[in-house]
């Protein structure tokens, strides 16, 4: 049987990382980057606030080669487009069918994904698509998988720098999504059954930043298309 080569769109958070779990049991994938795209100038995983020296610690326990895509701090739809299309060739080139995400229920994203990468010659591969998110968030939980809270929306204060547990998911409010989906919340994957090794952390400052209105698809907020300016809450993750 052939296989299909792939990158796998890597944020380093829990979505991700359940995807990621599913597809390495599926002998008919062949996974050839971990991609992620990142703040150039923070040295940050783009909206997840994450410090790239965890993401590579990530990548070297899961034992996938890491492949950054180096983005300015806040681009334009065209220029942001323009980066992927440059990257999403070379992927073409090197014999890669297949993109992989773990978008869970945005259509508006899963529609853009797939228009871009339909330009490229490649197609998408939805792992985590329309499935239930309690669900997803208590099997990721029972498979023995850890994360913590990197980023929150402004009211969400809360949370931010706390590891995600069933009785923490529970008391989420109600028009909350329980994984974040519309963008309330991000996360820091540690540990977990896709990784040689956890990565040991340590929390550090709170950090609270004010956005224009997303800019790029690259962004799960973007599909809600809100032209005000959006507060988030960061808490600094550093290797301990």
């Amino acid at each position: 049987m052939i296989s299909m080569k792939c990158i796998f769109n890597w944020s380093g958070g829990k979505d991700s990382a359940l995807a990621l779990y599913y597809c390495l049991q599926n002998p008919d994938l062949e996974i050839a980057y971990l991609v992620t795209t990142i703040n150039d100038a923070a040295d940050r995983i783009s909206m997840h606030g994450v410090r790239t020296e965890l993401l590579i610690k990530q990548a070297e326990a899961i034992g996938i080669p890491l492949y950054q895509i180096r983005l300015p701090e806040m681009p334009g739809m065209k220029e942001y487009d323009d980066v992927m299309r440059y990257h999403l060739t070379r992927f073409k080139d090197e014999g890669i069918t297949h993109s992989i995400f773990g978008d869970i229920f945005l259509q508006d994203l899963k529609d853009y994904r797939d228009a871009r990468l339909n330009e490229a010659g490649l197609k998408g591969i939805y792992p985590l698509w329309k499935r239930d998110t309690s669900e997803l968030i208590n099997e990721f939980l029972d498979l023995g998988f850890g994360t913590v809270i990197a980023c929150t929306q402004q009211r969400l204060e809360r949370i931010v720098g706390k590891e995600i547990s069933h009785e923490l998911i529970d008391a989420l409010p109600d028009d909350v999504d329980v994984c974040g989906e519309n963008g309330e919340f991000h996360t820091f994957t540690y540990k977990g059954p896709i990784f040689t090794k956890p990565i040991n952390y340590k929390t550090g400052a709170k950090v609270f930043k004010e956005y224009a209105a997303p800019k790029n698809a690259d962004d799960s907020c973007a599909a809600a298309a809100d032209p005000k300016p959006s507060g988030f809450w960061y808490c600094d993750l550093l290797l301990d």
